[in-house]
């Protein structure tokens, strides 16, 4: 079959009835949870401009979430900081996030659970995180995940140097799907995201767009259990991220490569179709799934400095737009 140009694509994901329900009780068995929070100094990774700390909390199903944290130096920039959440790819660890602070964020990299330092209580291995539990839309594993960088929101505004009304968040790839789950489930804080090479968008559509991983794990599983299909497109439509599209209410920024074999160009426009929020989507041709990030990384920093004005941030270049 001949594939259609990216921008024509129309996804076969359905948003269920009772999706914003399902993710109601889930944000409230949270918000019931105590976060416990730690915050400890890491001095060795200390700078004139940055202070580096190793961070803490609790999420659901009573698992531990590490992550970095890190602020100017009061001497380097005074507070109040806008917040910054930086959330990682499928199998990157978490960033320390240091020319981020450096920039005047206060900014964290998360760790949600099975990645590294989160790893201890649960670990289903990469590849296996996507396929965990995947037809149980209550055990999946992308529930206690998705929860876990919006718990990472929870910690920031525990931090007294930063400004609530400032908060946004960026990642790409897996980052990219958990900036947009994160800011749809947070919209009272969530100033403005950047998703790049957006992922966990039109799961069953990019699984059939691509041989890559890791949407390659569907294809495995229902070689393995073909007689599931429905039972996995049942279950992933609750962590779609075309269907936590509608819920955004800040302003976007969304890139892609029009040549990624990775995550689609396609599920990135029908992502982009599904908000009816502010957004701009950057296309790059002839890129794959670094999604332009050469030319692509000043728009970035442009864009998150105009919304959450970060003191040290100064724009040294036009930014350049794919």
């Amino acid at each position: 079959m001949e594939r259609q140009p990216a921008a024509a694509h129309r996804t076969s994901v359905e948003r269920p009835e009772d999706f914003d329900a399902f993710w109601a009780a889930i944000t409230a068995e949270a918000a019931g949870l105590a976060l416990n929070p730690s915050c400890t100094p890491v001095p060795l990774r200390l700078t004139p401009e940055v202070e580096v700390f190793d961070i803490g909390y609790d999420s659901l199903d009573g698992v531990r979430i590490a992550g970095w944290y890190c602020r100017p130096r009061e001497g380097y920039l005074p507070p109040p900081y806008p917040g910054l959440l930086i959330v990682p790819g499928y199998i990157s660890e978490p960033t320390l996030p240091k020319s981020w602070a450096k920039m005047g964020y206060a900014a964290v990299g998360v760790a949600p659970r099975g990645k590294l330092r989160s790893n201890g209580q649960y670990n289903p291995g990469y590849p296996g995180l996507l396929v965990d539990n995947i037809v149980d839309r209550n055990t999946y594993a992308y529930r206690g995940f998705y929860v876990d960088a919006y718990r990472a929101v929870d910690f920031l505004l525990t931090r007294p140097e930063v400004d609530a009304g400032r908060v946004g968040v960026h990642g790409s790839s897996q980052g990219g799907a958990l900036t947009i789950t994160t800011a749809a489930l947070r919209p009272e804080v969530i100033t403005c995201g950047a998703a790049g090479a957006p992922y966990l968008c039109g799961f069953m559509d990019a699984a059939s767009l691509t041989h890559s991983y890791p949407y390659e794990e569907i294809n495995e599983y229902l070689r393995l259990h073909p007689d599931r299909e429905p039972r996995v497109r049942a279950a992933v439509a609750y962590f779609d991220g075309i269907n936590f599209a509608p819920m955004i209410r800040c302003p976007m920024l969304v890139y892609a490569g029009l040549a990624d074999d990775v995550c689609p160009p396609e599920t990135a426009y029908d992502l982009v179709k599904a908000m009816t929020c502010p957004v701009e989507l950057h296309a790059y041709p002839r890129c794959a799934h670094d999604a332009g990030i050469y030319w692509e990384m000043p728009n970035v920093e442009a864009f998150l400095a105009t919304h959450l004005k970060p003191a040290a941030f100064a724009l040294h270049a036009e930014p350049t737009v794919g």
